[in-house]
C-alpha cells in the first residue's frame, strides 16, 4: 500500500508535466461497492490518468507481456496489476478479478483488448460483462479523449459516465444472449460519451 500511494503521487506528477487533464462524472463513480471500470484504450498512460482521482486503488488487468519484462514486472505489480493472457479466455484472470470486485475493491479493464489507433472506440470483449455476472456488481464507464498537442502538453479529457448497475445490464448468470446484450449497452454508453466531448 505504502508503494502504491508513493507510485500514484510521482505518476500523478508525471501526467501534470505531459497532459492538461479535465475530469468530468467523478460524482457518478459508487463510493460504497466494488465493481468493474471499463476505459477506451489510447496511450501508454491511461491507466495512470483514469485511477489517479479514484479514492480507492484500482487493479488493472494487464497484458501478460508486461510482466514477462524484469524491470517492469515488480513495479506493476505493485501497482496492483495482474496478468490476463489476450485471446484464450483466460478462467484464472477472471477469477481473480471475480474475487476483487466480491471484496469491494475496483477492477480496471480495457475491454476493447488493445490500444486503438485512431481514437475510436473499437469493438467490445465479454470479459467485463462477465465478471458482472459473476460477481453481481455493476459497470463504470469512462473514457479518455486527446487534443492536439499545445506546447508542451496534451489536453486530454478523462469523463466517467453514469453508474451502469447490475440490474440495468439484465444479467441473470452467465447467458449469452444476455452477455452480449450488456456488452452493447456498455459499448452504446461508451460511444455516446466520446462522441459528447470536446476537447
Amino acid at each position: 500500500m505504502i508503494f502504491y500511494k508513493m507510485a500514484r503521487a510521482a505518476t500523478f506528477l508525471v501526467s501534470k508535466i505531459l497532459y492538461k487533464v479535465r475530469y468530468e462524472g467523478l460524482e457518478n463513480i459508487p463510493s460504497d461497492r466494488g465493481f468493474i471500470l471499463c476505459s477506451n484504450h489510447i496511450s501508454t498512460f491511461d491507466p495512470i490518468l483514469i485511477a489517479v482521482r479514484l479514492k480507492p486503488q484500482c487493479f488493472f488487468m494487464a497484458k501478460e507481456e508486461l510482466f514477462e519484462k524484469k524491470l517492469l514486472a515488480p513495479i506493476i505489480r505493485g501497482l496492483g496489476a495482474f496478468p490476463v493472457t489476450r485471446g484464450k479466455g483466460d478462467t484464472a484472470a477472471i477469477e481473480k478479478a471475480v474475487d476483487y470486485v466480491k471484496n469491494g475493491k475496483v477492477v480496471a479493464i480495457f475491454p476493447e483488448g488493445h490500444r486503438s489507433e485512431d481514437g475510436k472506440l473499437q469493438k467490445l470483449k465479454s470479459g467485463a460483462v462477465v465478471i458482472a455476472a459473476e460477481t453481481g456488481m455493476g459497470l463504470q464507464p469512462c473514457v479518455i479523449k486527446k487534443g492536439q498537442k499545445k506546447f508542451l502538453r496534451t489536453p486530454v479529457v478523462i469523463r466517467y459516465g453514469q453508474f451502469i448497475t447490475h440490474e440495468q445490464l439484465g444479467l441473470t448468470g452467465k447467458v449469452p444472449s444476455q452477455i452480449r446484450a450488456a456488452n452493447r449497452l456498455l459499448s452504446t454508453s461508451m460511444e455516446n460519451m466520446l462522441e459528447d466531448i470536446h476537447v
